[in-house]
């Protein structure tokens, strides 16, 4: 993709000068002074939290001095793989703005917005939007905005947000930033330094053949690629078919709020892995890892494909409250199993004050999520003619393609309650009046659960209607079996 010479291009830079760390602390709040460490020999600390920074440790001094400041100190090594993974989940989720997104570097993502300025309404909701985004995740970086990638990213290595739309204002914005922020070799830069060149400005100003001679035309293509001189193409960033992502916590924890603050994370990141492909998720699952027991999995199934992050949080709050964990959980795993395609939704012109179909939905999936799965079901007709046989549980919304054209009352009792006769009738509370019947059910012979009765319809006295059967053996009982509505 050669976008780098759009002339109307914008790109925005997303860079995490200490993503090794956040990844330890956006699960939540730290429970101390931590520090991140380089492996091998005589580690030193690549970067620390507020907390430790209060007690003087620094990045580039030796673990062992930090130690000696803070003896309990909690020490994490920075894991390469771990924190490209993470990178391809802000990307993933990057998608939700433009799908024109690029990975630039282990801790620097690139995403052109130029077009979808219009969809967000303009360039400060949208540079907004994805700042708060990011906070959400649980992340903090420089977001720079420039007319090219190399522009943006160099802007974003100096450390400051910064805005940039117009392609004539590249060279003076870039002009002051220094040398160091090139990705050329560290012996370059110190030799450039050792001849008083500082800054991109002092590199401009010196004529381009000797600087090509000297020090070879990568450095001059970088900064060309800068300015918009030269074509400026990006690998493009392949969104995976399957999301899945773990989050480390900084503490154990038990309780459901710190599991579910964590949680929401992954979700959000989820909800934009989602909006690109346009998909929905039909089964969630949450694994609990915990430090000596086995994981705990906490699945989530919805009635209807969504990408509504507050839905998921909403139905996972619920599930979480019915959870038992055998000990503290110390990372979270969240993996997409089932996900279908989510059309749009068409809206009705005039309200009519009735809930949508998509809210029916929730209310069906807070309850199996409170209650359990099996708790809250449908009902389908099935082909028996005998009362308790003529239902069958199903999945909510399910339809079946049975009907019943027979008078049948909506509410059955449990089982049939017998009934006192007097004579030949039955006998209430109240005097019963019969108003139809009977109705001979006789069926059953070829499954041990022979039944032979007369059905009948009838009024007690304060107006109820009952449906009565009597049996059609020698004793002639009666039984309460329905009420009608």
């Amino acid at each position: 993709m050669n976008v780098g010479r759009t002339p109307d291009a914008l790109w925005a830079a997303l860079r995490f000068p200490d993503l090794s760390l956040q990844l330890h602390l956006r699960g939540g709040d730290s429970c101390g002074p931590m520090v991140v460490q380089e492996a091998g020999h005589r580690p030193r600390v690549l970067s620390c939290n507020e907390a430790a920074q209060k007690t003087s440790i620094r990045p580039g001094m030796l673990v062992s001095a930090a130690h000696a400041l803070v003896p309990r100190l909690h020490v994490r090594t920075r894991d390469c793989t771990k924190q490209a993974k993470a990178l391809a989940g802000i990307a993933a989720w990057a998608t939700q703005f433009t799908p024109t997104v690029s990975l630039a570097s282990p801790d620097e993502v690139l995403i052109e917005i130029s077009g979808c300025l219009r969809l967000f309404g303009g360039l400060r909701p949208l540079s907004g939007r994805i700042r708060a985004g990011l906070a959400e995740l649980g992340y903090r970086g420089v977001v720079a905005l420039a007319p090219t990638p190399t522009a943006a990213l160099l802007l974003a290595r100096d450390g400051v947000d910064t805005s940039i739309g117009d392609r004539h204002q590249l060279r003076p914005a870039l002009a002051r930033l220094p040398l160091s922020l090139l990705d050329q070799p560290p012996q370059t830069i110190a030799l450039l330094a050792s001849m008083g060149m500082h800054t991109i400005k002092d590199w401009l100003s010196l004529p381009r053949d000797g600087l090509a001679r000297r020090f070879g035309q990568g450095m001059l293509d970088e900064i060309d690629r800068a300015l918009g001189l030269l074509p400026d193409p990006r690998p493009p960033f392949s969104v995976p078919d399957r999301y899945s992502t773990s989050l480390e916590l900084p503490a154990p924890a038990q309780e459901t709020e710190p599991l579910l603050f964590a949680a929401k994370r992954l979700i959000l990141e989820l909800a934009g892995h989602l909006a690109l492909r346009q998909l929905g998720v039909l089964r969630l699952r949450l694994d609990l890892g915990h430090a000596h027991h086995a994981t705990t999995p906490v699945l989530l199934g919805l009635s209807a494909p969504s990408r509504d992050a507050g839905h998921l949080v909403a139905l996972l709050r619920e599930k979480l409250a019915t959870v038992e964990l055998p000990e503290a959980v110390e990372s979270l795993c969240l993996v997409a199993q089932e996900t279908r395609p989510l059309g749009p939704q068409n809206q009705a012109l005039f309200a009519d004050g009735r809930p949508s179909r998509e809210e029916r939905w929730r209310i069906i999936e807070h309850l199996r999520a409170r209650l359990g799965t099996e708790a809250v079901h449908g009902l389908e007709m099935f082909p028996d003619h005998r009362p308790e046989l003529a239902f069958r549980k199903s999945l909510p919304g399910q339809a079946g393609d049975g009907h019943c054209e027979l008078y049948r009352p909506l509410w059955l009792l449990p089982r049939p309650r017998p009934m006192c006769a007097d004579g030949l009738l039955p006998k209430a509370d109240s005097p019963l009046t019969l108003l139809d019947g009977p109705e001979r059910v006789e069926t059953g012979w070829w499954d041990d659960f022979d039944v032979k009765r007369d059905y009948f319809v009838a009024r007690d006295g304060s107006g109820a209607k009952l449906w009565l059967f009597r049996q059609r053996t020698d004793r002639k009982d009666w039984f309460l079996h329905g009420i009608f509505a």
